[in-house]
């Protein structure tokens, strides 16, 4: 069978300042008719798993340990007993949301995940998360870049950068070397191309994504759908 890409958009609720906002995120599902990996499960098992359906699940991809995109990582795997594959260095970040439980597998740059008849290669790209990861699928033209790069360009934390030297840096380094032609499938948003990003490069460098804005912000869903300071993910978060 031929490997496909789908997409899960699943809702949620965050509360910044007393007002609540929607938050999407983007689960991918890979695989053919038989077998699937899935990537950054959020918030809901059930609509991912519907979405599934009765192909196997053989993997359970994590980009990054934030807790709203682990969210249903165990539910999903725990149906085929597939393994949960996270990057070392965001197990804290896992903790937060999975307490009494570890991954399966520690991923490391290089690694290589099989479904179907194409193959994800593993590539690190931290700056949101020390463990951030992305995973490029040469045989489908697309690379799933969690919250690295998005279509606005480099993903954010609660609105700000926690460590954009070393985000630039896989983004540089390790999606721009992809041909232009390659679908940016992230964990927020629509999807863009490497070559639709990489001509702006040069002004992120510059200092253009930590000017002071001076037009208002945008309504409608956060598109970098994470936790910052007083935000809570739902009802039931500490």
């Amino acid at each position: 069978m031929t490997a496909r890409i789908e997409r899960v958009v699943t809702e949620g609720v965050v509360e910044i300042d007393d007002v609540q906002q929607k938050v999407e995120n983007n689960t991918w599902i890979v695989g053919d008719d038989e077998e699937v990996i899935v990537i950054d499960p959020a918030r809901d098992a059930e609509q991912i798993l519907e979405k599934v359906g009765e192909r196997e699940v053989l993997a359970v991809i994590c980009t990054h340990g934030l807790p709203d995109h682990v969210a249903a990582a165990i539910e999903v795997a725990s149906r085929d007993e597939a393994v949960v594959a996270l990057h070392p260095k965001d197990k804290p970040l896992w903790r937060e949301t999975w307490r009494e439980t570890w991954p399966d597998i520690d991923m490391e740059d290089d690694g290589i995940f099989g479904v179907a008849d194409v193959q994800l290669d593993v590539m690190e790209t931290p700056g949101i998360s020390p463990g951030g990861v992305s995973l490029y699928c040469e045989g489908l033209g697309a690379v799933f870049t969690g919250k690295t790069l998005q279509a606005d360009g480099p993903g954010k934390l609660g609105g700000e950068y926690p460590a954009l030297a070393d985000q630039l840096t896989a983004i540089g380094g390790r999606l721009f070397t992809l041909p232009g032609d390659t679908r940016v499938l992230p964990a927020h948003g629509d999807e863009v191309t490497i070559g639709d990003l990489e001509p702006h490069f040069d002004d992120w460098v510059s200092g253009s994504l930590t000017r002071v804005e001076t037009e208002p912000a945008p309504e409608g869903p956060l598109t970098d759908g994470t936790k910052i300071s007083g935000i809570k993910l739902g009802p039931g978060d500490d």
